[in-house]
């Protein structure tokens, strides 16, 4: 029997078709489709956890993070929709779109919008002042969720200023 050296067999064998090209933005899809599965799972293991956690202080940190995972995969979720529908040409329901068929509201919503942004930096303000009177209180925790608070209201103003300056554009 006659043996063919290894790097011969392999040269002999003919090549596997090539991988087809997938474009930037179904990369992006296929990763966000990932990430969302993630978030779908962290979220039920937080959720596990926290059922059969007895102690209230713990159980109520728990859901809090629960509530924050929560938005997290309805965020990676509108996401997903909205890339899917632009490759597939179709509006799912769950698609987030639409900012710039505002009609007769446009005025409206950029006032709103402005009083809004006012009223998020004003209670960032009054967060703080409370952080500092309460740092002491039971070993931190006040300080640590109004700490949380800010970080939220931070997270508003960013979104409410990205929302005025679309309506702006729009």
């Amino acid at each position: 029997m006659n043996r063919v050296p290894v790097t011969e067999f392999y040269m002999q064998q003919e090549a596997a078709p090539p991988e087809p090209e997938i474009t930037e933005v179904e990369r992006l899809l296929n990763e966000f489709e990932s990430h969302e599965t993630q978030e779908k799972d962290f979220l039920r293991q937080y959720k596990e956890v926290a059922a059969d956690v007895r102690q209230p202080l713990i159980k109520f940190l728990l859901q809090l993070i629960i509530s924050d995972e929560e938005k997290h995969h309805a965020v990676t979720h509108a996401m997903v929709a909205t890339l899917k529908g632009d490759l597939s040409w179709t509006k799912p329901e769950d698609a987030i779109r639409g900012l710039y068929d505002l009609g007769d509201q446009k005025k409206e919503l950029l006032a709103m919008t402005e009083e809004f942004i006012r009223t998020e930096k004003e209670g960032i303000r009054e967060c703080k002042s409370l952080t500092k009177v309460s740092r002491r209180y039971y070993k931190g925790l006040f300080a640590l969720l109004m700490g949380c608070m800010i970080h939220d209201s931070q997270k508003h103003v960013t979104i409410l200023e990205f929302l005025r300056d679309r309506l702006k554009e729009a």
